[in-house]
């Protein structure tokens, strides 16, 4: 007999406002509690030193988490200049000090070999896995292992303040992308070294900054609706994104009623588009009559389309 999942069913995105010093894995779980979720997921870890915008995905929403883990990002970056650390932010030891003695035009001609498709070392204390294990983990030991340079791109990197040592970034770049190397890499550049002092994600693809909420907020309605005697999800669920917006920027595919009984049993689909597709292209897919999503597909040659991720409903 099946063990009966704790929690309820409910899906969809939410924009959480990480705090400081907390970890990724840990806001997600705080935030399940709180909506009281079967499933929950995020779309890409940040650092407990860094904040802003990580998308939790709750119940069949995680099956598109891929998605935003693969999306572009944004963020607001501060950079000490004249230290050098071991981790390339505040947390790490101390590794060189060197006088700032750095001109504007110096620092602006030091950031154009970071514009544009770069490749990138990761990071010592990256998540990335070697031989089955995070790299911080040989890093904490302190043994170092080879790494391959990646293919990234940076689509702006914008100086908003240099004043004294200090240095405020915006930055637009790809999945991939280590904003701690790109500080400690643009230090070598400038011969005094640097480190990330603050780091804030602002953006995750588009998603709209003014929906990201905060686990006090997020506490605060629980208490509401627990005072009021309702179901805290009256205040928590309007919350939510719908769980295609995390594959938006796919095209999208219509089934009729026929073609969406043969999609929910995993069979190819007779499907239909506004715009041309390629075999083998990613799509949306809804059904045409209640407009529903039913996860994404691929397109085979003989133009159907074949269940990659699917919704599973009532």
């Amino acid at each position: 007999m099946a063990r009966r999942r704790k929690g309820r069913a409910v899906d969809g995105i939410v924009l959480l406002d990480k705090p400081l010093e907390l970890s990724s894995n840990d806001a997600v779980q705080r935030v399940k509690r709180l909506f009281f979720a079967q499933k929950a997921g995020h779309t890409g870890a940040l650092d407990p030193l860094a904040t802003g915008m990580l998308p939790v995905c709750l119940g069949e929403a995680t099956k598109f988490s891929q998605f935003l883990l693969d999306a572009d990002k944004t963020y607001e970056v501060t950079a000490r200049l004249g230290i050098r650390t071991t981790t390339s932010d505040a947390d790490g030891d101390v590794v060189s000090r060197q006088p700032v003695e750095v001109s504007e035009a110096q620092l602006l001609d030091a950031c154009e070999q970071f514009r544009g498709d770069i490749q990138q070392v990761p990071s010592m204390f990256s998540a990335l896995k070697y031989q089955g294990k995070p790299l911080y983990h040989y890093a904490r030991q302190g043994i170092e292992v080879p790494r391959e340079a990646r293919d990234i791109t940076m689509y702006a990197l914008d100086v908003l303040r240099f004043k004294d040592d200090e240095v405020d970034m915006r930055v637009h770049c790809s999945k991939g992308t280590y904003i701690r190397t790109i500080v400690d890499d643009l230090g070598q550049a400038l011969g005094c070294g640097a480190y990330v002092s603050k780091l804030h994600r602002s953006a995750v693809t588009d998603y709209p900054s003014e929906r990201m909420v905060t686990l006090e907020t997020l506490e605060y309605l629980v208490d509401k609706a627990n005072a009021e005697d309702v179901s805290p999800s009256t205040y928590l669920d309007p919350l939510l994104l719908p769980m295609d917006t995390a594959v938006k920027r796919l095209p999208a595919v219509m089934l009729d009623d026929i073609a969406l009984r043969y999609y929910r049993n995993g069979n190819p689909a007779q499907c239909d588009s506004e715009t041309s597709l390629e075999v083998g292209q990613q799509v949306r897919v809804y059904d045409r009559q209640e407009q529903l999503f039913w996860g994404v597909g691929a397109i085979e040659p003989d133009g159907r389309v074949t269940p990659k991720r699917s919704v599973v409903r009532e």
